[in-house]
């Protein structure tokens, strides 16, 4: 996922999205530790996507104080 995709959605569906990405997040964790994980690099990956969305959020809520 880029960011102008992001950039696209609306708030609520940015939220959604971090939400699920957590979730994601949460269960690669437990899996790692249970040593069932096969795809490492995928944790990597949806950390940087949450990243993405916090930081798609962080400019849409100043964008919006701006206005």
């Amino acid at each position: 996922m880029n960011a102008q995709e992001l950039r696209d959605k609306t708030l609520d569906q940015l939220k959604e999205e971090l939400v699920a990405l957590k979730k994601e997040s949460f269960n690669l964790r437990f899996q790692q530790a249970t040593g069932q994980l096969e795809n490492t690099a995928r944790v990597k990956t949806v950390r940087r996507d949450a990243a993405r969305v916090k930081t798609i959020l962080n400019e849409k809520a100043a964008q919006a104080a701006a206005e």
